[in-house]
């Protein structure tokens, strides 16, 4: 009995899809392009080919982070699947070039790009902040250019907040984790400035930092954005976005930490400079300027005895207000009601008479 399956070319082709997306979801197929096509500035057809094969692909122009050209070499991810018209085809989900010259090509027709829509603007770039606490770490925590940054930070200065976003740093899925790691930090509010740091490698490693999505990400960050990535020589998109840009991972911590050993060696420098200044101006004093001390002793005694004049004064005044003396003079104080019947209390100096009002006249 032939138990070969029949189908119809639709069932066919459906079965294969769902066989294709069981085994391979996802595939990155590295080769170089050829056959560019552009539909209504919507649609991408190429092909993508090494010395003996060929296989189709397709993506949408809003998917294309780096623009393939004739003759690039890219990694490819994408989906691999049959068409309604029976052809296989790869759908593009990003685009990476590898080798250096394609590498550099990519680079140099996205810097001419985003530079014309002013994304490299020196005018929008923000300094490092003043008092810094807390710093946003977007790197690896396994690789060595981290821990560099890192132990940096704390010889140098100590004392600071690190919150570090852990995620890849090169390959075709490093962009994607790296722009949501600036967006978490973003929302999230907590740091003075954000850090994306990766020491050195090859080109290859390091193209993932000339995304375009990577580098409009940090070009609209609301918090300030600087980069240590790989040596002095290397220069990427992510670079000419960020505010600050160090050479390497170390540099980056020097750039953002006080050197306190430095510090402390300045501050006795400039005790020490006050010590010797107060030693020179007293003995100056002492040899030139007895004089003005003496003069300046002279005013001072003599406000003083002003001073001593002044507070006798006001003694004597209030001496002449004081009842007490009044009573002394041989005057006395009535106090009561001062009206016929009334008793009354006289007070002398040295006596307390009560009488009774007889009369009272006006004077």
């Amino acid at each position: 009995m032939d138990l070969t399956p029949r189908f119809s070319v639709s069932e066919f082709l459906e079965v294969v899809n769902q066989t294709l997306n069981y085994a391979f979801p996802t595939v990155e197929i590295e080769g170089e392009v050829s056959s560019i096509k552009t539909s209504k500035n919507k649609w991408v057809f190429f092909d993508l080919k090494d010395e003996e094969s060929t296989v189709n692909c397709f993506t949408t122009v809003f998917q294309l982070r780096t623009p393939p050209e004739e003759g690039m070499k890219i990694v490819v991810r994408g989906t691999p699947h049959l068409t309604k018209a029976g052809r296989f085809s790869i759908t593009i989900q990003k685009i990476m070039p590898v080798g250096e010259g394609s590498i550099k090509k990519a680079f140099e027709m996205l810097k001419e790009k985003l530079s014309k829509e002013g994304l490299f603007n020196p005018a929008k770039k923000r300094p490092i902040p003043d008092n810094l606490q807390t710093i946003g770490i977007i790197s690896s925590t396994t690789a060595a250019g981290y821990a560099d940054f890192c132990r940096i930070l704390n010889n140098r200065w100590g004392g600071l907040t690190l919150k570090v976003a852990n995620c890849g740093v090169q390959g075709l899925s490093a962009s994607d984790e790296i722009c949501k790691a600036l967006d978490y930090f973003n929302e999230e509010g907590a740091v003075d400035i954000i850090a994306i740091v990766r020491g050195g490698g090859s080109k290859d490693d390091l193209a993932v930092f000339n995304d375009e999505s990577l580098a409009r990400k940090i070009a609209s960050s609301r918090i300030p954005i600087i980069t240590g990535i790989g040596h002095e020589i290397d220069e990427s998109l992510a670079d000419l976005a960020a505010d600050i840009r160090a050479s390497t991972p170390t540099n980056a911590a020097e750039m953002l930490t006080r050197d306190k050993v430095a510090e402390i060696a300045n501050i006795h420098d400039n005790l020490s400079h006050v010590a010797q200044f107060i030693v020179h101006y007293t003995d100056t004093l002492k040899s030139t300027n007895i004089s003005a001390i003496t003069s300046i002793s002279g005013i001072i005694e003599a406000r003083i005895e002003n001073a001593k004049n002044e507070l006798r004064n006001q003694q004597k005044l209030l001496l002449s207000l004081n009842p007490e003396h009044v009573l002394k003079q041989g005057y006395a104080i009535l106090s009561g009601n001062l009206s016929p019947g009334s008793k009354i209390t006289i007070t002398t100096h040295d006596k307390l008479i009560e009488a009774k009002v007889e009369n009272v006249h006006k004077r």
